[in-house]
């Protein structure tokens, strides 16, 4: 991977609507009580999105990626109704080993254009095997 995608933004996905019942499938599944508060690990929705079209975009192989690490932020709780568009950008690159060390930052918006929250990701794209 090229070092001069740092920096680079990818188009934006969605509006997602957060609806009660993605809310309440996404909450069962991580054995999460619902009680209507949207789990602060939901937006992995919303960056899967936006990851799986960087990937698409970049030309990456989802099989030979491991993620690294993954932090939520807010800037305001998630409800039910909110129509989120995610925006992922690429914000650092290193390689190491024959393997690329991507970190990256999805920026989530509401339909106002006002930043709801982030979620920083380090993937790891393992190198061709010799």
């Amino acid at each position: 991977m090229d070092s001069s995608i740092v920096g680079r933004e990818f188009p934006p996905v969605g509006p997602y609507l957060v609806s009660a019942e993605k809310v309440r499938e996404f909450a069962t599944a991580i054995g999460w009580e619902y009680a209507d508060q949207v789990p602060p690990t939901f937006p992995i929705v919303l960056a899967g999105a936006s990851m799986n079209a960087f990937l698409a975009e970049s030309g990456l192989e989802l099989s030979r990626i491991v993620h690294g690490e993954q932090r939520f932020s807010f800037q305001r709780p998630i409800v039910p109704g909110d129509a989120l568009t995610s925006t992922l950008t690429v914000a650092s690159l290193r390689q190491m080993g024959g393997n690329d060390i991507i970190g990256t930052t999805t920026a989530f918006t509401d339909t106002t254009g006002a930043l709801v929250g982030t979620a920083s990701a380090t993937l790891i794209h393992r190198g061709e095997q010799a």
